[in-house]
């Protein structure tokens, strides 16, 4: 059962890193980066479930899961004002319109 869900993990995680690497606009890549950190916490989950002993289950990974949502919470606060930020500059979300630091 635990297999079922590191593969599960692991095509979303292929799935947010080629959205990462293909897609140009910074919206998508922002949403593929928390598509990454979702599959990094369905692993973490996951082991966590299946370490258990005795019927017991171990929080650790659903302790460190709860971390990762809020580190994702304030990365998505402080990115979506650097997109605001970035498009209100450029008049384009796009990312390769980032080539210089001041225009």
């Amino acid at each position: 059962m635990l297999a079922h869900y590191l593969i599960f993990s692991g095509l979303l995680f292929a799935v947010g890193l080629a959205g990462v690497i293909i897609r140009r606009d910074i919206i998508v890549v922002f949403m593929c980066l928390e598509m990454m950190l979702s599959a990094a916490n369905i692993s973490l989950i996951a082991f966590s479930r299946a370490q258990g002993t005795d019927g017991l289950p171990v929080y650790d990974g659903q302790i460190m899961a709860l971390f990762v949502f809020a580190i994702a919470a304030a990365e998505v606060a402080i990115g979506l004002a650097l997109i605001v930020a970035m498009y209100r500059a450029r008049r384009t979300v796009d990312s390769t319109a980032m080539t210089v630091l001041k225009d």
